[in-house]
């Protein structure tokens, strides 16, 4: 399933809506070179409503960082971590992504632009979801974990440092998610766009973690 199949599904979009050529033509002169994963990604969905009503702030072709080597991506609602991708991998079509928690160095987040579209459409459609359980956020055993595990799919995408976090997802339906976050002790988030799909979900999580 693509990025712009993704939003459709998990955030209930009928119709995507990008940002007009000129903002996008005024980004790359300003940078003096956009990824092509980028370009696409804005020109096709990055204005879509739905995807900017979420946990964190998605960047717009306009809102540029002045003295930042970075062109930034994503930014976390209390200001604890930015995302970007390096000025100088801004030629590659699709570069690696980092991320910077408060005052500490970049880090890799993800290998490719793809990949972190994708995590963090995953991720942050879940605090969109319509259905969710009353108690959001579980700790898990591991062996809950690899019930998980066993159970649900693995998507092939991650996030690495969020929130001094890994971030692995998992799903039995197109239009539900589960995200598994590494810590001291892991703990999951999940939920669904759909009454059935959320069925199907509980089907595995039901009675699993602690509130």
């Amino acid at each position: 399933m693509d990025i712009y199949e993704m939003i459709k599904l998990l955030y209930l979009v009928e119709e995507l809506q990008g940002y007009d050529e000129s903002d996008i033509v005024s980004a790359k002169n300003h940078f003096g070179a956009l990824p092509q994963v980028v370009e696409n990604f804005w020109r096709k969905a990055g204005r879509t409503e739905a995807i900017h009503h979420i946990q964190d702030h998605w960047s717009k072709p306009e809102e540029w960082q002045k003295n930042c080597d970075y062109l930034i991506l994503l930014t976390e609602n209390q200001g604890c971590f930015i995302t970007g991708i390096q000025k100088t991998d801004l030629k590659k079509a699709d570069p690696p992504v980092y991320i910077k928690m408060n005052d500490k160095d970049w880090a890799l987040c993800t290998e490719t632009t793809s990949e972190f579209l994708q995590a963090v459409l995953a991720y942050e459609s879940i605090f969109t979801f319509s259905y969710v359980p009353e108690d959001f956020v579980f700790w898990l055993t591991d062996e809950e974990k690899e019930i998980i595990s066993e159970n649900l799919e693995k998507k092939s995408f991650m996030l690495h440092g969020w929130m001094n976090m890994d971030i692995s997802f998992y799903s039995n339906a197109s239009d539900n998610m589960a995200a598994i976050m590494e810590c001291d002790e892991p703990q999951v988030i999940y939920g669904a766009a759909s009454e059935e799909s959320y069925e199907k979900l509980l089907e595995v999580m039901e009675d699993l973690g602690e509130s």
